[in-house]
């Protein structure tokens, strides 16, 4: 249908808004860092690194509650690296009862076992489970400065990787990684310059989930015939 059409074409603009965005992040990130050489510092020592874990799924008590709870799956299935929901949610006795940590909002998880390297920023407190690798920088400067010099060392991790059933990047292994670390300032010019391009792509992100979301409302009302078409092209013309 014509009006749905239109959703899509914000969708795929949206979705294009976010891939130049984070491009051009990327790109500042790569004249960032390179007169840098391999210091001293690396993940470990910079930055806070934790995991995750499942809480026990016999007990229904710890389930479908209001905290979300993100696997690997709700990070690959992303179009851009901004999480803001997951497939399953927990409760907080369930939380108390796994090893994750409640994360604040834009803490970094990258993903760590048998796909290595999926990146999301939780635009919402969110735990884990095991298959994550989580970075809590101190400064929301240094925290653009990680994921970056992170996303440009995928190959390398997954060069760091073990395991016979699946490849798993050990958190001890990740925070001995030498980093490439510019001055205070540095990093401080270069947060400047990316983070409004990080909250576009998120911008962006969020409006096609909304718009994803309305499309897939109003599809089936409008097949039943629950639903006006010249009323849904009023409501689609009001979102778009």
């Amino acid at each position: 249908m014509e009006m749905l059409g239109a959703l899509d074409d914000k969708i795929a603009v949206n979705e294009r808004i976010a891939t130049v965005a984070l491009e051009l992040a990327d790109a500042h990130y790569s004249c960032a860092m390179q007169e840098l050489d391999f210091g001293p510092e690396t993940f470990g020592s910079v930055a806070t690194v934790v995991g995750g874990g499942t809480p026990s799924t016999k007990k229904e008590e710890y389930w479908g509650g209001g905290i979300a709870w993100a696997t690997p799956t709700d990070v690959t299935a992303l179009s851009a690296p901004y999480l803001f929901a997951t497939g399953r949610t927990i409760t907080s006795e369930g939380l108390k009862n796994c090893a994750s940590q409640l994360y604040p909002a834009q803490s970094i998880f990258m993903t760590s076992r048998a796909t290595i390297g999926a990146f999301a920023l939780p635009q919402m407190p969110a735990a884990v489970n095991q298959g994550f690798i989580v970075v809590l920088p101190p400064s929301e400067e240094l925290r653009w400065w990680l994921l970056h010099e992170m996303r440009s060392r995928v190959d390398e991790m997954i060069s760091l990787a073990n395991g016979s059933t699946f490849l798993e990047l050990s958190r001890k292994n990740f925070k001995a990684m030498p980093i490439r670390l510019a001055s205070d300032q540095g990093v401080a010019e270069f947060a400047q310059a990316v983070s409004p391009l990080h909250g576009r792509a998120a911008q962006a992100a969020a409006e096609s989930r909304t718009l994803a979301t309305l499309r897939d409302t109003l599809l089936p009302q409008l097949m039943s015939g629950k639903l006006r078409v010249r009323d849904a092209e009023k409501i689609v013309e009001d979102a778009v």
